[in-house]
């Protein structure tokens, strides 16, 4: 018996969808060793340059002192510790809820959640553009899983007013992570109330950016836990350490408690991981100046990339995708700019849809304008050396 495995490999390869893994030999950062070479990143989700800050390194290494390494066992037996507690008890007073829970990784908070929630009589409605880990959740909850049109109120609207679930759930990203846009959480919130369905956003890519003090959608928005209820967020991206949380009510952390398969059957982070990140929120919080010089570097990048009539995607966080189209085009511009000490990922299918295959381009508080002017350099020299579709009219690249 044969599964033709290799016949699988060969065609993701001739259609240019091949991954590979680079090796990091280096903390990151905006400069970074891989495989034993120096290049400028660009492609990491550090976006307040906190992974390798020696604050939060310190924490790290004194909680080891006090907790070991590994948490040990689950929550649930004996491995939630002190330095979990409390990162849980200042999350949820930072995102303005009762309460958080937290989780291993940010997956297996969304598969917990939803699969929590709903069952067979309900109904699970999500953005098109959601991250995988939320379609899967919504795909194996077993309730009726609807994909709407990406930012399109309208269209879900029509999808609610026919159903007659038990329970109704909206499932966005807070900032689509492949696109960088912002979900219109407000209006989402909005048509949740009127059909009594649950809005839930996770906001991966949207905490430490977002909002007065890095709050994210639901700071910027101003989103009380009534008006959204469900809201996950991710502490291995603005937060610069591991795991996730989901902040919310009483009534909705309990509920997780006994129902999150995930959080139940597994063993819980390393406490001084905890530690760390109670350490970065803060960090995340009094050091102001770490969104507003993001926010500088982004507008600088946009700028120059409409000079050279480059076609970004409508984006004003720190994901810059630069739209190529083909997807041996994508590979060849990242294999290029490489080649000049700029790593990029291309962005290809299944990730996006075929056809929109791009560069993701994302920046970091700790990049300088000294690094965007090296990559717009190099971009200039690759995109007149490789065939991409050009921006006729400068607005619409925005």
């Amino acid at each position: 018996m044969s599964f033709n495995l290799e016949q699988d490999l060969e065609a993701r390869y001739e259609a240019g969808l091949y991954r590979r893994r680079k090796t990091l030999d280096s903390p990151q950062g905006p400069e970074v060793i891989i495989n034993g070479q120096h290049y400028l990143a660009f492609c990491s989700n550090d976006y307040l340059g906190l992974a390798n800050h020696p604050e939060v390194i310190a924490s790290f290494r004194r909680a080891t002192d006090s907790y070991g390494l590994g948490g040990g066992a689950s929550h649930l037996v004996v491995g939630h510790s002190r330095a979990h507690h409390q990162l849980e008890e200042e999350l949820a007073a930072f995102t303005g809820r009762e309460r958080a829970l937290l989780f291993s990784n940010g997956y297996m908070a969304n598969l917990g959640v939803i699969s929590a929630l709903l069952g067979k009589q309900d109904a699970v409605f999500q953005d098109r553009l959601n991250h995988a880990s939320l379609l899967d959740a919504g795909q194996l909850s077993g309730a009726r899983f609807q994909r709407y049109l990406h930012n399109d109120v309208d269209n879900l609207e029509a999808r609610l007013q026919k159903t007659s679930a038990r329970r109704k759930l909206i499932v966005t990203d807070g900032v689509f992570s492949m696109d960088g846009d912002v979900a219109p959480v407000q209006a989402l919130s909005d048509l949740a109330a009127q059909h009594q369905a649950w809005l839930m956003v996770d906001d991966a890519h949207g905490f430490g950016f977002l909002g007065a003090t890095g709050g994210g959608v639901a700071e910027a928005y101003g989103l009380s836990q009534k008006q959204l209820p469900v809201l996950v967020g991710t502490l291995g991206k603005a937060f610069g350490t591991s795991g996730a949380f989901v902040a919310g009510s009483d009534v909705l952390i309990e509920t997780l408690i006994q129902f999150a398969r995930t959080y139940i059957y597994t063993t819980s982070m390393p406490p001084a991981v905890a530690s760390a990140t109670r350490t970065s929120l803060l960090l995340l919080q009094e050091q102001h100046w770490r969104r507003e010089h993001l926010q500088n570097l982004i507008q600088y990048f946009r700028q120059g990339c409409e000079q050279l009539g480059l076609q970004l995607m409508p984006s004003q966080t720190p994901i810059q995708p630069l739209l190529v189209g083909c997807e041996k085009r994508a590979v060849k511009m990242s294999q290029l700019l490489s080649e000049r000490g700029i790593m990029v990922t291309a962005i290809r299918p299944p990730t996006v849809p075929k056809g929109s295959s791009r560069l993701r381009i994302t920046f970091s508080a700790a990049h300088k304008l000294s690094h965007v002017d090296r990559l717009l350099d190099a971009l200039k020299v690759v995109a007149d050396s490789v065939e991409i579709e050009r921006v006729t009219d400068t607005a619409s690249g925005f």
